[in-house]
Protein backbone atom coordinates (compact mmCIF):
# COMPACT_ATOMS: atom_id res chain seq x y z
CA UNK A 1 0.00 0.00 0.00
CA UNK A 2 1.00 3.61 -1.09
CA UNK A 3 -0.57 6.04 1.15
CA UNK A 4 -0.83 9.63 0.68
CA UNK A 5 -2.97 12.68 2.22
CA UNK A 6 -6.23 11.92 0.68
CA UNK A 7 -6.06 8.51 -1.43
CA UNK A 8 -3.80 5.43 -1.30
CA UNK A 9 -2.72 3.32 -3.69
CA UNK A 10 -3.37 -0.42 -2.90
CA UNK A 11 -1.99 -3.38 -5.49
CA UNK A 12 -5.07 -4.46 -7.83
CA UNK A 13 -6.74 -7.91 -6.94
CA UNK A 14 -8.70 -10.10 -8.81
CA UNK A 15 -11.91 -9.23 -7.40
CA UNK A 16 -11.28 -5.78 -8.88
CA UNK A 17 -11.65 -6.74 -12.12
CA UNK A 18 -15.62 -5.92 -12.12
CA UNK A 19 -14.81 -2.47 -11.52
CA UNK A 20 -11.53 -1.94 -13.63
CA UNK A 21 -13.54 -3.43 -16.75
CA UNK A 22 -16.10 -0.74 -16.05
CA UNK A 23 -14.15 1.73 -16.18
CA UNK A 24 -12.41 0.41 -19.27
CA UNK A 25 -15.59 0.24 -21.00
CA UNK A 26 -16.88 3.52 -20.08
CA UNK A 27 -16.92 5.77 -22.98
CA UNK A 28 -16.58 8.85 -21.44
CA UNK A 29 -13.13 7.37 -19.41
CA UNK A 30 -11.37 4.73 -22.03
CA UNK A 31 -11.34 7.14 -25.69
CA UNK A 32 -7.39 7.47 -25.02
CA UNK A 33 -7.04 3.63 -23.93
CA UNK A 34 -6.30 0.24 -25.80
CA UNK A 35 -9.70 -1.22 -25.92
CA UNK A 36 -10.98 -4.34 -24.26
CA UNK A 37 -13.39 -6.87 -24.20
CA UNK A 38 -16.71 -6.91 -22.21
CA UNK A 39 -15.54 -9.75 -20.82
CA UNK A 40 -14.73 -10.49 -17.02
CA UNK A 41 -13.01 -13.40 -17.27
CA UNK A 42 -10.34 -12.07 -19.78
CA UNK A 43 -9.97 -9.06 -17.17
CA UNK A 44 -9.93 -11.76 -14.30
CA UNK A 45 -7.20 -12.95 -16.89
CA UNK A 46 -5.47 -10.25 -16.99
CA UNK A 47 -5.58 -9.30 -13.63
CA UNK A 48 -3.92 -12.42 -12.17
CA UNK A 49 -1.11 -12.50 -15.21
CA UNK A 50 -0.60 -8.67 -14.07
CA UNK A 51 -0.15 -9.99 -10.06
CA UNK A 52 2.48 -12.26 -10.84
CA UNK A 53 4.33 -10.12 -13.65
CA UNK A 54 7.51 -8.35 -11.37
CA UNK A 55 7.97 -5.93 -14.32
CA UNK A 56 4.07 -4.53 -13.45
CA UNK A 57 2.80 -2.51 -10.71
CA UNK A 58 -0.86 -2.09 -11.04
CA UNK A 59 -2.63 -0.21 -8.49
CA UNK A 60 -6.43 0.42 -7.28
CA UNK A 61 -6.45 4.52 -6.63
CA UNK A 62 -8.83 4.60 -3.53
CA UNK A 63 -10.09 7.02 -0.90
CA UNK A 64 -9.28 7.03 2.81
CA UNK A 65 -12.99 5.31 2.98
CA UNK A 66 -11.18 2.22 0.72
CA UNK A 67 -13.87 3.15 -2.08
CA UNK A 68 -12.07 2.85 -5.67
CA UNK A 69 -11.61 5.81 -7.29
CA UNK A 70 -9.45 5.11 -10.54
CA UNK A 71 -6.44 3.12 -11.78
CA UNK A 72 -3.05 3.39 -12.76
CA UNK A 73 0.21 1.11 -13.62
CA UNK A 74 3.55 0.83 -13.55
CA UNK A 75 5.23 -1.34 -16.73
CA UNK A 76 7.55 -1.93 -19.62
CA UNK A 77 11.01 -1.41 -17.28
CA UNK A 78 14.22 -1.02 -18.89
CA UNK A 79 16.95 -0.49 -16.83
CA UNK A 80 16.44 2.34 -14.82
CA UNK A 81 13.01 3.40 -16.81
CA UNK A 82 9.84 2.60 -16.52
CA UNK A 83 6.36 3.60 -18.37
CA UNK A 84 3.40 4.28 -16.82
CA UNK A 85 -0.50 4.11 -17.57
CA UNK A 86 -3.79 2.35 -17.60
CA UNK A 87 -4.52 6.18 -15.46
CA UNK A 88 -8.08 6.42 -15.49
CA UNK A 89 -9.96 8.39 -12.48
CA UNK A 90 -13.54 8.64 -11.81
CA UNK A 91 -14.75 12.16 -12.45
CA UNK A 92 -16.08 12.60 -9.05
CA UNK A 93 -12.56 12.20 -8.04
CA UNK A 94 -10.63 14.14 -10.15
CA UNK A 95 -10.10 17.50 -8.73
CA UNK A 96 -7.61 15.70 -6.55
CA UNK A 97 -7.20 12.02 -7.14
CA UNK A 98 -5.42 12.65 -10.40
CA UNK A 99 -2.74 14.75 -9.17
CA UNK A 100 -1.89 12.95 -5.57
CA UNK A 101 -1.98 9.73 -7.76
CA UNK A 102 0.92 10.54 -9.99
CA UNK A 103 2.73 12.61 -7.20
CA UNK A 104 2.29 8.68 -5.33
CA UNK A 105 3.19 6.96 -7.97
CA UNK A 106 6.34 8.77 -9.08
CA UNK A 107 7.74 8.96 -5.50
CA UNK A 108 6.89 5.09 -5.26
CA UNK A 109 9.27 5.08 -8.74
CA UNK A 110 12.17 7.20 -8.41
CA UNK A 111 12.71 6.56 -4.67
CA UNK A 112 10.94 3.29 -3.40
CA UNK A 113 12.15 1.27 -6.67
CA UNK A 114 14.77 3.26 -8.01
CA UNK A 115 14.08 4.57 -11.00
CA UNK A 116 16.08 7.58 -12.68
CA UNK A 117 13.28 8.75 -14.96
CA UNK A 118 10.48 8.00 -17.24
CA UNK A 119 9.34 7.53 -20.79
CA UNK A 120 5.37 7.48 -22.11
CA UNK A 121 3.48 8.42 -24.42
CA UNK A 122 -0.07 10.24 -25.04
CA UNK A 123 -2.60 10.43 -27.85
CA UNK A 124 -2.11 13.44 -29.97
CA UNK A 125 -6.25 14.29 -29.52
CA UNK A 126 -5.56 13.76 -25.67
CA UNK A 127 -4.55 17.26 -25.69
CA UNK A 128 -5.98 17.76 -21.51
CA UNK A 129 -3.68 14.39 -20.51
CA UNK A 130 -0.74 16.15 -22.56
CA UNK A 131 -1.36 19.80 -21.31
CA UNK A 132 -0.82 17.89 -17.66
CA UNK A 133 1.70 16.08 -18.23
CA UNK A 134 3.71 19.48 -19.59
CA UNK A 135 2.55 21.64 -16.50
CA UNK A 136 4.23 18.99 -13.88
CA UNK A 137 7.17 19.08 -16.13
CA UNK A 138 7.64 16.12 -18.80
CA UNK A 139 8.93 17.04 -21.92
CA UNK A 140 8.10 15.87 -25.14
CA UNK A 141 11.08 13.99 -26.62
CA UNK A 142 10.04 12.83 -30.20
CA UNK A 143 6.56 12.40 -31.74
CA UNK A 144 4.78 10.11 -34.85
CA UNK A 145 1.42 10.16 -36.52
CA UNK A 146 -0.71 9.48 -33.68
CA UNK A 147 1.55 10.20 -30.17
CA UNK A 148 3.48 12.36 -28.68
CA UNK A 149 6.92 11.12 -27.01
CA UNK A 150 7.28 12.24 -23.43
CA UNK A 151 10.26 11.82 -20.62
CA UNK A 152 9.95 13.05 -16.67
CA UNK A 153 12.99 12.51 -14.48
CA UNK A 154 14.15 12.03 -10.79
CA UNK A 155 15.42 15.45 -10.81
CA UNK A 156 12.57 17.25 -12.24
CA UNK A 157 10.47 15.64 -9.83
CA UNK A 158 12.53 16.70 -7.01
CA UNK A 159 13.01 20.09 -8.21
CA UNK A 160 9.42 20.64 -9.02
CA UNK A 161 7.62 18.77 -5.90
CA UNK A 162 10.08 18.83 -3.11
CA UNK A 163 8.15 20.08 -0.76
CA UNK A 164 5.10 17.87 -1.06
CA UNK A 165 7.51 15.03 0.10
Amino acid sequence: MITGKNIDLRPIEISDAEFILSLRLDPALNQYLSSVENNIEKQREWLQFCQQDPTQHYFIIQNKQQQPLGTIRIYDIKNNSFCWGSWIVIPEARSYASFESIILLYHYAFFELGFDHTNFDVRKENTKALNFYLRFGAVITHENDQDFFLTYTKEDFLDKYKSLL
